[in-house]
């Protein structure tokens, strides 16, 4: 992969997760109260909504562009063979190595802005040393485990199905999708990866929203699903799926079509 390219997906990538990041914090919100331990109402309803924007602001530039360089590179490495049935293959691997790096940014502040979502009256720098001094760094990153298992499945989904639908879209008009295109075949793909991926959710916001030295907290996320089940069953597993789907599917069109764009435009 050629340096310019590789700057462009930094670039591109970090400007496409700011834009869907700040433009979606209020459903992103309404998702986390939804499935905090505490229940939507007690964990804010929908007062202070942008509680814990400055967390989001702060990492989702790195995050992104983090993503979407590994992501690229990854793809320039592997094998191009011939055959159509490895293309997906080469998206998935591309896309779980983009999230595992990614995650690195993404988890201390995902910490701290979803205890600042369901703390609405505390402010994002006190809940960031109040979360060092009693934890430490690894307070941070509590709930890295369950994040890189919620969004290495959601990848494995997301993306070889937004690649799919834009070549098939291309094959059927004859020429590359537009980014507009690109974006309508990553709402499609983003919210059908976010439906499916949802328990996984669930477990994340739980084990990063724990007390510290509680079962949870731990980070077991087999012991947090199966906690979940027991106490609410299926619509425990699933709470917040309309927000989450209704914020990933118009994520993933803002955030894959400003990507594209982006790049289109740097390249």
């Amino acid at each position: 992969m050629e340096p310019r390219e590789s700057w462009a997906a930094l670039a591109a990538g970090g400007v496409a997760g700011v834009c869907v990041d700040l433009i979606l914090f209020p459903l992103d919100t309404v998702k986390t109260r939804l499935q905090s331990p505490q229940g939507f109402w007690k964990a804010g309803g929908f007062r202070g909504i942008y509680a814990g924007v400055p967390s989001t602001a702060i990492g989702s530039f790195p995050n992104a562009a983090a993503f979407f360089i590994t992501y690229e590179n990854v793809k320039s490495v592997l094998p191009h063979g011939s055959a159509s049935y490895l293309t997906p293959v080469t998206h998935m691997v591309a896309a779980s190595f983009g999230e595992v790096v990614a995650c690195l940014i993404r988890v201390p502040s995902e910490v701290v802005k979803q205890r600042a979502q369901v703390s609405p009256s505390a402010s994002t720098f006190r809940i960031l040393s109040h979360t060092l001094y009693h934890e430490g760094i690894q307070g941070l990153y509590r709930g890295y485990k369950s994040t890189v298992l919620r969004e290495i499945p959601f990848s494995l989904v997301q993306f070889p199905l937004w690649e799919a639908l834009k070549d098939l879209w291309s094959w059927k008009q004859g020429h590359v999708v537009d980014s507009w295109q690109s974006a309508v075949c990553g709402a499609f793909a983003g919210g059908f990866a976010a439906a499916v991926t949802t328990p996984l959710d669930v477990a994340k916001t739980r084990i990063m929203l724990a007390k510290a030295g509680s079962a949870t907290a731990s980070g077991n996320v087999l012991a947090a699903l199966g906690g979940i089940w027991r106490t609410q069953g299926l619509s425990g597993l699933f709470a917040g799926v309309v927000p989450r789907m209704a914020a990933i599917s118009l994520g993933g069109f803002i955030f894959l079509g400003t990507y594209e764009k982006t790049r289109e435009l740097l390249l």
